[in-house]
């Protein structure tokens, strides 16, 4: 017997990941045209158009100078960290961070320490001490400090101290990556994400990653920044040399929805949807 319920346990933040409607289409007709997939990673023979329209789309929405797409939103983290840090770096995380980000982490052989969760005094002591102390029985300066929080902490709720992040950040001289993976598309006036919502510049954030499978009911994730790190990573990251290229249905499925965020859609379905997605989030902190 078929009965209607309602999913409350689905990332579909805006509902662009039902089976009817304009995305729905958009990504069957790229089915029709490419397929269901490249088989071969982007280095490779799994490099398409549409990967590269993406891309553009995605630097674009964010702000910054360049991006790159992945097939998996877990593995974005945990292979990408890797390529920015290791022996001799140290990384603060916050204590409640994802999973994805304590693996990558764990994976990249940096030095880790936990600040408590969204507690700026603690952040700042640990900073403070890295620049004091530095490494552990040498005394040398750290390589690098790289700070690793979330928009949106995926099992709290709650939204990160972003301005403060930052300007500990700049006051002690060291990197920020920003998971804005559940903030992304549905957090801020135009949907990008904490960045947005606080009204601040994104080139503060020096990694700027996120998922395509909450608000554009897809799936994998990118990360945003200087070109100069994108191209960096393009070559020495794991997930990019080694993992098979985004579907293009998938890719077509967030291309289609991220346009109608930002409006370029010709409609307003985008902008209703946000402000349908912020008065829930309010009515659940009541």
């Amino acid at each position: 017997m078929i009965k209607n319920v309602i999913n409350m346990g689905s990332y579909n933040y805006l509902g662009y990941g039902q089976n009817t409607g304009p995305v729905n289409d958009a990504a069957a007709e790229v089915l029709s045209q490419y397929g269901a997939g490249v088989c071969s990673t982007r280095q490779e023979m799994g490099n398409l158009d549409k990967h590269e329209e993406l891309e553009r789309l995605v630097a674009r929405f964010l702000g910054v100078e360049s991006a790159m797409a992945y097939g998996m939103g877990f593995a974005t983290n945990s292979m990408n960290i890797p390529a920015l840090v290791g022996k001799g770096c140290l990384i603060l995380s916050d204590e409640l961070n994802h999973a994805s980000l304590v693996l990558g982490a764990r994976l990249s052989g940096a030095t880790i320490r936990i600040f408590k969760h969204n507690n700026m005094q603690s952040l700042e002591k640990l900073l403070k001490d890295a620049i004091v102390y530095g490494q552990p029985r040498t005394h040398r300066p750290w390589k690098k400090i790289l700070i690793l929080v979330e928009g949106i902490f995926s099992m709290e709720g709650s939204i990160v101290r972003l301005p403060e992040v930052i300007a500990l950040k700049k006051k002690y001289k060291s990197y920020l990556y920003l998971d804005e993976a559940h903030s992304i598309g549905a957090l801020g006036p135009t949907g990008r994400g904490a960045v947005d919502y606080f009204g601040l510049n994104p080139e503060d954030v020096d990694v700027m990653m996120g998922t395509f499978t909450k608000s554009f009911g897809s799936a994998g994730g990118y990360i945003g920044g200087k070109k100069e790190l994108i191209d960096y990573l393009r070559v020495h990251s794991h997930s990019a040399v080694y993992a098979t290229s985004p579907s293009p249905p998938v890719v077509q499925q967030i291309i289609t929805s991220m346009k109608c965020i930002m409006g370029e859609d010709g409609t307003t379905i985008g902008l209703g949807q946000m402000m349908a997605f912020d008065l829930l989030t309010i009515l659940e902190r009541l």
